[in-house]
């Protein structure tokens, strides 16, 4: 039998909510009052932008205090110290876990164009059944889809600070993210000095690997935790990032239990290695 919200708050110090955005966006907040600490993996709390939420997510009519984003790398203070932990999109999770060190680092040429051509397993599109996501529909195919209309493109935005474009594709695979970042970088910035900004943001975190010019696959990660990130540039300043993640771990529940060991001062490799 499920609990109910009045148990759920007068029993638990931390919860996560896997539900609909609009379960998550009613529940959330009264939890959160009532001294809760939640980590949603809905979508229901991820972009701080009041019009960009009434568009995507209009059933969030209150933002909570205390919330972060969730992206623990990238966030792992505002994590440390949140009520609300909104664990962030798959699509996101593995396009700014690459792109952010490059934009925090002051990388990118200014007003240049940011290109993230993504692909993802089946299981990306959730779990009601359709006739897209049949295994006679995706079986030797591949597809683009939410072209200019998927949510995760203001979510990659939010996080980028610029517009990217941003087109998804199913592949006809169980599981799995496989990011192509196509960025342009500041002349004189070589491979060598690229892979020194991803190197010095990622120093010590267990859950990302840096792999250089030998690009990952998403086999590499499969039922793992990881998130593996390779990158290439050339002379004229055009530069590629490769960025592989499972997206039923590190793009939903596992980067959920990475962020909860992260709350509550738990080692951050609790349980997921």
């Amino acid at each position: 039998m499920p609990l109910s919200p009045e148990t759920l708050m007068n029993e638990a110090d931390l919860v996560f909510l896997a539900l609909p955005d609009s379960a998550a966006a009613e529940l959330a907040p009264a939890l959160v009052d009532a001294g809760v600490r939640v980590i949603d993996l809905s979508g229901a709390f991820r972009l701080r932008d009041e019009a960009a939420r009434a568009k995507w997510y209009p059933e969030t009519h209150r933002m909570p205090a205390g919330v972060a984003y969730g992206l623990t790398e990238r966030e792992r203070g505002s994590v440390a110290r949140a009520q609300l932990v909104a664990n962030p999109g798959c699509y996101p999770t593995a396009t700014l876990l690459a792109l952010s060190p490059l934009v925090e680092a002051g990388l990118l040429l200014p007003h240049s164009d940011v290109i993230v051509d993504a692909k993802s397993g089946v299981s990306g599109a959730g779990k009601t059944p359709s006739e897209r996501t049949h295994f006679s529909e995706v079986h030797g195919s591949m597809a683009a889809y939410g072209v200019f209309n998927h949510r995760h493109g203001a979510e990659i935005e939010q996080g980028a600070g610029r517009t990217v474009t941003f087109t998804p594709h199913l592949l006809p695979i169980d599981r799995g993210i496989l990011a192509t970042i196509y960025v342009r970088v500041k002349p004189g910035t070589t491979e060598e000095a690229l892979g020194d900004v991803l190197e010095q943001a990622y120093t010590g975190a267990t859950f990302v690997r840096l792999v250089g010019a030998s690009l990952p696959e998403i086999k590499h990660v499969a039922h793992t935790n990881f998130c593996d990130i390779g990158w290439r540039v050339d002379a004229s300043g055009r530069a590629i990032l490769v960025s592989v993640i499972d997206n039923l771990l590190k793009g939903a529940s596992g980067q959920a239990v990475q962020n909860m060991n992260v709350m509550l001062g738990l080692d951050e490799r609790t349980a997921l290695l």
